[in-house]
């Protein structure tokens, strides 16, 4: 049976990974090594309780739950906070190429890592995941009016930190 379970997982891995990498990045604020932290950890508390989930049902649910948790929870972020930013980056970026959106992609990431991480997940979960007001207050484990507030603190912010975020956002999709 564990075969089965263990076979059943890694399906739901090769067919979810992407989504909540993408979640993940969005919610990083651009962040790949975060973000794939933050899907590991999901992925693993996931594989935890697999047995009692039925995929169907609720596993995507409950991974991008456990994935928005693991963003918010700010002690396992504890080593993050000793790090020290320099002016001179380790790596490289990729150069862009004008009109190709890229510009707008890695500006909206720039905002959104200026948002505080309860604004950020908010906007990210309600404008880029599609999700209503109800199903982010589960994923956030809070009220409707805080998914609310925070979504509306989250757009005030982006619009100070951007010309035009409205139009901007639909680049990043």
């Amino acid at each position: 049976m564990a075969i089965d379970r263990d076979e059943e997982f890694t399906r739901y891995v090769h067919a979810h990974r992407g989504r909540m990498m993408r979640l993940a990045r969005l919610l990083t604020g651009g962040d790949a090594h975060w973000a794939e932290d933050l899907v590991q950890t999901a992925l693993t508390k996931l594989y935890l309780k697999w047995a009692a989930i039925r995929p169907e049902v609720g596993a995507a649910r409950y991974a991008d739950k456990i994935l928005v948790n693991s963003f918010l929870d700010e002690k396992r972020r504890f080593w993050r906070q000793r790090e020290t930013l320099t002016d001179d980056p380790a790596e490289p970026g990729r150069p862009t190429e004008p009109g190709s959106g890229s510009e707008d992609r890695l500006d909206v990431l720039a905002a959104l890592e200026q948002l505080p991480k309860r604004q950020r997940a908010a906007v990210v979960l309600r404008f880029f995941s599609d999700l209503d007001v109800a199903a982010v207050a589960e994923l956030m484990t809070c009220s409707q009016g805080t998914v609310k507030s925070q979504t509306a603190r989250g757009l005030d912010k982006l619009r100070d930190l951007m010309a035009d975020p409205l139009d901007t956002l639909e680049h990043v999709r």
